[in-house]
């Protein structure tokens, strides 16, 4: 029978191998890093060369022009001809463009809008009656001179007529109406019995109201019998005595075993016995050092590839 599988002893459905088992150690001082570079002949670029108005730093020696003997061409001549020929493309007339969006000036306008000016709203009155003079103001004599106290005929109207008066009218004139106001009277005075009193009265035993007739009970026998107090609680124990119902009756069963009977164990479709998957294993890692490590040399050969690539 083969051992575990790579599954059961790591968690892993294949355990790669190790390609460093059985090579010597190599001490940290005897690495060498990039001999070729100290050694023989290196390859020295000329360097660059800033620009200039010789012909050095480019690739031909000499300047060389792009059109040699060309006809002279004047650039206002030919824009204009070419203004001409496409002027004589066009069919009608030159193209003018729709006026903008005409703003109104205040509130009441109706200038820019599609319908144009309202005659209802528009502040012009309206033609009405012919205005006809009030007429003249009505013209007086001129004032009579005098200061108007004690002098008669200075008013416009009338003067004031003598009129006699008793000495004992306003006495009279009361007497008469207090005789018709007790005649108009029904009943007495009006009492209001929401008159404030006092919060506490002096005479606590004076009643305003009659007292009512004393009503005669009717003497009734009454049997009075001696308190009797209630039995205590009663305990529930063994006897169930202070429940209040009594304990039903037992009724006896035979004391039997029961017997589970167990079925065949579960198959699987295959028609093996089913067997639970092991739980996660676990597998060997690095430390967090070593994966720092790992991290910046990557960083670093990355980098080091991207900048050569790029001079």
């Amino acid at each position: 029978m083969a051992g575990k599988t790579d599954m059961e002893r790591l968690g892993l459905f294949q355990e790669m191998g190790y390609t460093t088992i059985g090579d010597r150690y190599v001490g940290g001082g005897n690495k060498s890093f990039n001999v070729s570079a100290h050694k023989n002949k290196q390859m020295l670029p000329g360097g660059s060369k800033t620009r200039s108005s010789n012909q050095v730093g480019y690739f031909d020696s000499k300047f060389n022009r792009v059109l040699e003997g060309e006809a002279y061409s004047d650039p206002v001549k030919r824009r204009r001809q070419e203004r001409i020929q496409n002027s004589k493309k066009n069919i009608g007339k030159a193209f003018l463009p729709s006026n903008g969006d005409k703003k109104p000036s205040g509130n009441g306008n109706h200038y820019g809008t599609f319908s144009g000016p309202v005659s209802a709203f528009s502040p012009v009155k309206k033609g009405g009656k012919q205005y006809k003079s009030p007429g003249k103001n009505v013209i007086t004599n001129p004032g009579k001179i005098g200061t108007g106290y004690g002098f008669v005929g200075l008013t416009l109207g009338k003067g004031y007529t003598y009129s006699s008066n008793h000495f004992d009218k306003g006495k009279e004139l009361r007497v008469r109406e207090l005789d018709e106001h007790k005649k108009a009277m029904k009943g007495g005075s009006f009492k209001l019995n929401m008159h404030p009193k006092s919060y506490f009265d002096g005479n606590p035993y004076v009643n305003d109201k009659p007292l009512p007739p004393v009503k005669k009970q009717p003497s009734v026998k009454k049997d009075f019998k001696p308190f009797k107090p209630s039995s205590p609680a009663k305990k529930i124990a063994g006897s169930k005595a202070g429940t209040f119902d009594p304990y039903p009756s037992h009724s006896e069963d035979p004391y039997r075993i029961k017997v589970i009977k167990k079925g065949p164990p579960s198959m699987n479709s295959s028609g093996k016995i089913f067997m639970p998957s092991p739980g996660p294993k676990s597998a060997p890692t690095n430390s967090i050092v070593t994966q720092n490590v790992i991290r910046y040399v990557e960083w670093c050969s990355t980098n080091q590839k991207n900048y050569y690539n790029k001079n």
